[in-house]
């Protein structure tokens, strides 16, 4: 069956949103990772879950405002169930030049950075050199996700913007790329938007537990 989940993003990604109409829309947990997932996009939700309609109604669920809410949330997730982070979703496109610093290793394989790409997605590669660490993987919809952090507090001196940029030159041309990033995580957001990442939506994963 085609993986909706999957489709919707592609679209946002090319800018084909969900209608602005206060709707939900609900498609099936995510077949690449398992997880559900809250999305939020310009006056529309999205729901990847189980549930049905009634019971995603019945938790709150509304497009204008009621995704996110911390109740809504729990509803959702079950009274035992994991919510992870209130993440901003962006999006790039790979351009394919290569001939960058990073090469893959496993020397970061303790590193928390790592752990959480893990644990979240799959077939997770670690690209490194001496600024820092980079992480992809296949995350909601199979879509490749990016991480990333800089070694020893290297902050301020442009190395996060060419950690990303060299990323995406490492990246084939024309592959979408997402990134999730907390709101508050000012740096992180800023080195994003400067090598070209666009703000698609917001989303919170869940694994239920009911």
């Amino acid at each position: 069956m085609p993986d909706a989940l999957r489709q919707l993003l592609l679209d946002a990604a090319d800018d084909r949103f969900p209608p602005s109409d206060g709707g939900v829309t609900i498609v099936p947990p995510d077949a690449t990772t398992g997880l559900h997932a809250a999305l939020s996009f310009t006056a529309h939700a999205v729901v990847a879950t189980d549930r049905t309609a009634d019971d995603v109604a019945a938790c709150g669920v509304n497009g204008i405002e009621g995704i996110h809410a911390a109740d809504t949330l729990r509803a959702l997730a079950g009274p035992g169930g994991w919510i992870g982070v209130l993440d901003v979703v962006l999006v790039a496109r790979g351009r394919g030049t290569g001939g960058t610093s990073l090469a893959p290793t496993d020397r970061f394989d303790d590193h928390h950075r790592v752990a959480y790409a893990r644990d979240l997605r799959t077939d997770v590669l670690v690209l490194a050199d001496e600024r820092g660490l980079v992480t992809l993987g296949r995350g909601l919809g199979g879509r490749t996700e990016l991480g990333f952090e800089l070694i020893d507090d290297r902050h301020g001196q442009g190395h996060g913007r060419g950690l990303l940029a060299d990323t995406l030159a490492e990246t084939p041309e024309g592959e979408v790329v997402f990134a999730s990033c907390a709101p508050g995580n000012a740096r992180s957001l800023r080195a994003l938007l400067a090598v070209g990442f666009r703000v698609i939506g917001g989303e919170v994963l869940l694994r239920p537990v009911r």
